[in-house]
């Protein structure tokens, strides 16, 4: 059996035009898809997000940022201030920026303030783990100072008892040995 290049040139040709148009087909009912959920969010006045547009046109949010035009649309409509906002001041432009200015600021505040107190909890876990390795002073010194003069001044005078106990000691012992001699000679007299 042989095969003619021709014929599998031909065929091979044939099969990538036929899934070449699969793909195009495909990509036309996405493209619809996205089209019909755009329609159905502006009519029932929904948020509009690329994820949101996405996720109920049941397409990847990469195809959207593939087609310019699809991502253009949905932004423009994103921009449209919603179509039922009847109730209360209407949303324009200006007042966005100034929210977003607004925000970009508390933002900042809250950057600074976070930045702030990490750094008071990493001098405060510091100082914790420098007390508790031993290794640094305790924050009592007075008291600790106030408690080895009173233990000094305790072993001073627990000396001096010990001092005047083995004095009267040694005294007792001469005046005992004294009697004992006295006792012994009086025995030998008899």
């Amino acid at each position: 059996m042989t095969t003619n290049p021709a014929t599998t040139a031909t065929s091979a040709s044939s099969r990538t035009q036929a899934m070449r148009r699969g793909r195009q087909h495909d990509s036309a009912r996405r493209r619809q898809r996205i089209i019909t959920t755009l329609n159905k969010a502006t009519a029932e006045a929904a948020e509009i997000s690329v994820s949101g547009i996405a996720r109920a046109a049941g397409v990847d949010r990469s195809f959207l940022y593939r087609h310019r035009d699809l991502l253009a649309q949905l932004h423009a409509l994103q921009a449209q201030p919603p179509a039922s906002a009847t109730t209360g001041p209407a949303v324009t432009q200006a007042s966005l920026q100034a929210d977003l200015l607004a925000a970009h600021e508390r933002a900042a505040r809250l950057n600074t303030r976070i930045q702030h107190l990490e750094k008071r909890l990493s001098e405060a876990l510091g100082e914790h783990a420098w007390r508790e390795s031993g290794l640094g002073t305790p924050t009592d010194i007075d008291a600790l100072h106030q408690q080895i003069t009173h233990l000094e001044q305790q072993a001073i005078d627990l000396r001096l008892q010990l001092a005047e106990r083995d004095e009267d000691l040694a005294a007792a012992r001469a005046t005992n040995r004294e009697l004992m001699t006295r006792i012994n000679a009086g025995h030998h007299n008899r």
